[in-house]
């Protein structure tokens, strides 16, 4: 039998009440895992995890939430907790996103929107220390590798740069992304002329034409 000691200790966040409803059912009727707490955005998430005593072997994140994203969440995670693995459970296609997760620290990643009775067993392999990646994302990744895909533009910017670009392209302000990413506005304005340099644009909304284009915006 197992012991509470012994389950998957998991913590999630995700901004939609019914996904985190249907991720509490999914995970609770697992015998060897237990949902430690949730939370609907970035900066709750983080609050609960630095809570003195708190003990966790797995945190489930979305990329898209309010006050603090995915990809900023992580970025303190592996700064404060380095050895704390991170699933990444989101809309974004992996084919856009996956691969800058991973460069930032992510154990997993898996489409929301896709098959989510692999979600267990990829909570049990990243649980374990191991990655996980779906078949799709594995086909891409051995494709790219045999040098067969030509980079798209927005494969060129850094992970910050790409940051910068989705929350421009899904309408923040200036303002809204200093205070989101907890950096300069100059520094961003810095960021959105080489992410227009880079990609050979010249305004926001070629940048937005560019992301419903190549489905970066669902």
């Amino acid at each position: 039998m197992t012991t509470h000691q012994d389950k998957i200790k998991v913590i999630f966040a995700d901004d939609d009440r019914i996904v985190r409803e249907g991720l509490m059912r999914l995970i609770t009727q697992e015998s060897d895992m237990i949902v430690v707490d949730q939370a609907k955005n970035g900066m709750e998430l983080l609050d609960k995890i630095r809570k003195p005593g708190v003990n966790l072997d797995i945190v489930l994140l979305d990329l898209e939430m309010p006050e603090k994203g995915g990809l900023a969440v992580m970025d303190d995670l592996k700064v404060e907790f380095p050895n704390l693995p991170i699933l990444i459970l989101s809309v974004n296609s992996e084919a856009e996103y996956a691969e800058r997760c991973f460069k930032k620290g992510a154990s997993g990643y898996l489409y929301k929107l896709g098959d989510l009775e692999s979600l267990v067993e990829a909570i049990r392999q990243v649980a374990q220390g191991k990655k996980f990646v779906s078949q799709k994302l594995a086909e891409k990744i051995a494709f790219d590798l045999g040098g067969h895909s030509k980079k798209q533009p927005h494969e060129t910017l850094s992970s910050r740069e790409f940051q910068v670009f989705c929350l421009i392209v899904r309408g923040k302000s200036v303002h809204e992304i200093s205070d989101e990413l907890s950096i300069s506005e100059a520094t961003i304005r810095t960021y959105r002329a080489r992410i227009l340099e880079k990609m050979e644009m010249k305004n926001n909304t070629e940048l937005i034409h560019y992301a419903f284009k190549n489905k970066i915006l669902k």
